[in-house]
C-alpha cells in the first residue's frame, strides 16, 4: 500500500498573533512553529499503522521553505518512509493543493490522508481540492479507517449517530480525532530519520485566486459583570438590554 500524507507547519497555539506589511501578512518573528496536530496525530499516525499492518510505504509531503525540513524530519522519525518538500511558500489552500496534486498525479498512491484542517486558518479546504484535482472520492471528518485489499471502510460521526461508508481505493481521506493517537518519536526513529530520503522539488506555476487585503484581530474581551444572586431583576435587564449586543 502506497500512502501520501500532506503535512503543514503551523504556529503553536500559544504564539502571539501579529501582522506585518500593512496587516496583509502574518508576522513570523519570535513564533514557535510545530507540525500541524491533525496532520501528525491522526493522518500520519494512522498511515504508519496501516503500513505496519499491511506493508507498503508512507510519503509525507510539505509545501514550504527550507526551514520546514526539521519538522519534516520529525514526521520521518514518527515512521514515514520518505518525504517530499515543494520548495515554495504556502500561499493559500488552492496553491498548496495544486502543488501536492502535481506530485501525486505521477506516483499512483493508493490512499491520501490529510488532517481535517490546519490550526492556523482552520479552512478544511486542501483535502477536498486535492480530491477534485486528482478526480478521486473524498470523505472528510473520518474518525476510523480500515483497509482490506482495495476497499476502505470509514466511520465518521454525524448528528445522532455514526456513519459507516465503504469506498474503493484510491481515495482521499480527511482525518478527525479518533483516527490515531499521538506518537512520540523514539531514539531509533530519530536516528533513522536523518538518512531517510527528503526530496526537494520546485513548485509549478499556479494562478492566484486569493488576495489578502487585511488581517484584523478580534475585539478584546470585556470584563465580566458580577450580579448578586438575589438581584434577579438586574440580571434579566442586562440580558435583555446588553447581552443582545455581544
Amino acid at each position: 500500500m502506497k500512502i501520501l500524507v500532506p503535512i503543514s507547519i503551523v504556529p503553536d497555539t500559544t504564539s502571539k498573533v501579529a501582522f506585518t506589511d500593512g496587516d496583509t501578512k502574518y508576522d513570523k518573528n519570535n513564533v514557535t512553529f510545530i507540525l500541524n496536530p491533525t496532520d501528525e496525530w491522526y493522518a500520519l499516525v494512522r498511515a504508519v499503522e496501516l503500513v505496519e499492518a499491511n506493508g507498503g510505504s508512507v510519503t509525507v509531503i510539505n509545501v514550504g521553505e527550507a526551514a520546514n525540513d526539521q519538522f519534516i524530519r520529525k514526521a520521518l522519525a514518527i515512521g514515514a518512509n520518505n518525504a517530499v518538500r515543494i520548495d515554495a511558500e504556502a500561499k493559500d489552500a488552492f496553491f498548496v493543493a495544486s502543488q501536492i496534486a502535481e506530485h501525486a498525479k505521477t506516483e499512483a498512491y493508493d490512499l491520501v490522508i490529510t488532517g481535517k484542517e490546519t490550526i492556523d486558518y482552520n479552512g478544511s479546504q486542501v483535502g477536498a481540492m486535492l480530491a477534485e484535482m486528482l478526480d478521486l472520492p473524498y470523505v472528510a471528518l473520518v474518525s476510523k479507517l480500515e483497509v482490506a485489499g482495495t476497499e476502505a471502510t470509514l466511520e465518521r460521526e454525524i448528528e445522532g449517530g455514526v456513519e459507516v461508508v465503504a469506498v474503493n481505493l484510491p481515495m482521499v481521506v480527511g482525518a478527525e480525532k479518533g483516527m490515531g493517537e499521538q506518537r512520540i518519536p523514539n531514539m531509533r526513529g530519530i536516528m533513522q530519520s536523518r538518512t531517510k530520503p527528503l526530496a526537494v522539488v520546485p513548485a509549478v506555476e499556479v494562478a492566484e485566486h486569493v488576495v489578502v487585503n487585511k488581517f484584523e484581530l478580534p475585539a478584546p474581551k470585556t470584563g465580566a459583570k458580577m450580579i448578586d444572586a438575589d438581584n434577579i431583576e438586574e440580571l434579566v435587564r442586562l440580558l435583555h438590554e446588553e447581552a443582545k449586543a455581544i
